[in-house]
């Protein structure tokens, strides 16, 4: 049996800036429903559609007040049921986001605490520690008993105490509400980050953000969190027709990170060692074999992503378009399952100049470094833009990337993507590196060979073959072509 998730296309969704159904601004289920025909016309296989729950909205919708009931701002149950039946339909498989780690301070469990009730689903104490939120500051905030909660986020993102069975037990129960109602998978919030050692040890230095991701930090990736992860996957394969789990899970190294996706566990994990590898052919090529074999170890697809909601677009990151166009054709040749946020396909920039008051981020609230709405600006649709008052400006220039703009221009980014997935189908095989010029990249699957020059000058690459597509003229500076090739060099 084939196994979709294996070497899916995943079109990541941003809910609230994809597209507006009902003119107030703000994207919403209608707009994703509404727009589903492009997505298919894209060629991606699935959707993942971010919190759309009951929310005030501290974060974004990942407060999460109910999470069997969809926020007024996005629409009704309704609303989701018809767009999972109509994705269903055009034969795309939709993924929710599954919020664990924390609740919102609106939460009726978090205000039952306020009140001196049931403390034991959160985390509590007397006396806090010197953990530092995600956002900034102090990870504890006191209440009026002078008691402590603490929020690895915002301090109206309470974390949960998932040493407490009730949590355990809603949870599945929440997993279970959104199956029955015909969603094929979750992508699981700060998968790493659930269970927290109960004796809540000091860290003993300041700025403990820098640690996540390279070294271990006593608040995430705990190995208590692998237990949740099978029981979840037991849920998940209680369900007929492939229901998948996808972690964001930040680990030290690769050999951490897949131990996520194990047999028994989730299947696949977000790769975010790939998405932070700098523009250099060395650099990419040791994650790439780094990636692969980690993954392989346990039986496990890579997945491969270059953007998303948390992180600069990769425009912006490489420096330059040229780079982003050759990236997406080095990515989407890659063996594993591949991941497009919203505005890639249509080659976005991130938003760098956008006016202090719209600003809405809150980690950049408290670090003015690291604020997201740069990446979160709504899509333009049409040269006009398409939004009424958009809930964050879009630039002007970004007329002539919208997609009416692009629609059918040859050489476009966004015909790029449609040619790029409409091949990746055709791709067979293992990956095979071939001997290249230093600071390019040359590898095979099967009789497809793809050329990636990193450099700033052209390469020629000598390749004997039938060039297939080509983010630039092959061999150009910072490009990327996919060749048909009789004979493998």
């Amino acid at each position: 049996m084939n196994k979709w998730w294996r070497d899916a296309v995943i079109y990541q969704v941003y809910v609230r800036s994809f597209a507006d159904g009902n003119g107030d601004g703000v994207g919403d289920l209608i707009g994703v429903r509404d727009r589903l025909p492009y997505l298919v016309e894209l060629g991606v296989d699935a959707v993942w559609l971010t919190p759309f729950y009951t929310s005030p909205m501290a974060d974004f919708g990942y407060d999460v007040a109910d999470y069997r009931d969809v926020d007024p701002l996005f629409g009704s149950l309704a609303d989701a049921k018809a767009l999972i039946d109509e994705a269903h339909g055009h034969g795309l498989r939709v993924i929710v986001d599954v919020v664990p780690n924390h609740t919102s301070s609106a939460h009726a469990w978090f205000q039952a605490a306020l009140r001196g009730e049931r403390r034991d689903r959160y985390i509590f104490r007397d006396q806090p520690n010197d953990w530092e939120s995600i956002f900034g500051g102090p990870a504890w905030t006191q209440v009026e008993d002078g008691q402590w909660y603490l929020h690895l986020f915002d301090p109206a993102q309470p974390d949960l105490n998932w040493d407490d069975h009730e949590v355990r037990g809603e949870f599945e129960s929440i997993l279970r509400f959104w199956l029955d109602l015909g969603v094929d998978g979750f992508r699981v919030d700060v998968a790493h980050g659930m269970v927290k050692p109960r004796d809540l040890p000091d860290i003993g230095h300041p700025n403990q953000t820098r640690m996540i991701g390279r070294e271990p930090v006593p608040y995430f990736d705990n190995d208590g969190v692998h237990e949740i992860h099978r029981a979840w996957r037991r849920v998940l394969d209680s369900y007929p027709g492939e229901r998948i789990g996808v972690a964001e899970a930040w680990a030290p190294t690769a050999e951490r990170l897949a131990m996520y996706v194990r047999p028994d566990e989730l299947h696949q994990a977000f790769n975010f060692h790939y998405l932070f590898t700098p523009w250099d052919a060395a650099a990419l090529r040791e994650v790439i074999d780094s990636s692969l074999a980690t993954a392989g170890s346990v039986g496990a697809p890579t997945t491969w992503v270059l953007s998303n909601h948390d992180v600069k677009r990769h425009v912006t990151r490489y420096g330059s378009l040229a780079r982003a166009r050759a990236a997406a054709l080095l990515t989407l040749a890659l063996p594993g399952s591949a991941y497009v946020y919203q505005g890639e396909e249509l080659g976005l920039p991130e938003v760098l100049d956008l006016p202090e008051e719209v600003c809405q981020d809150p980690q950049r609230l408290r670090d003015p470094d690291s604020g997201r709405d740069g990446c979160r600006v709504p899509l333009p649709w049409t040269r006009e833009l398409g939004w009424r008052d958009p809930w964050l400006p879009i630039p002007a220039s970004w007329a002539d990337l919208s997609v009416q703009a692009q629609d059918g221009a040859t050489g476009s980014t966004l015909e790029l993507y449609r040619a790029a997935l409409r091949l990746r189908r055709t791709l067979e095989g293992d990956l095979v590196w071939h001997d290249s010029p230093e600071g390019t990249l040359v590898f095979s699957r099967g009789d497809v060979l793809c050329t990636v020059n990193l450099t700033g000058a052209p390469v020629d690459f000598g390749v004997e073959g039938e060039p297939l597509l080509a983010s630039d003229v092959p061999g150009a500076a910072d490009s990327a072509a996919w060749w048909k090739v009789k004979c493998v060099p």
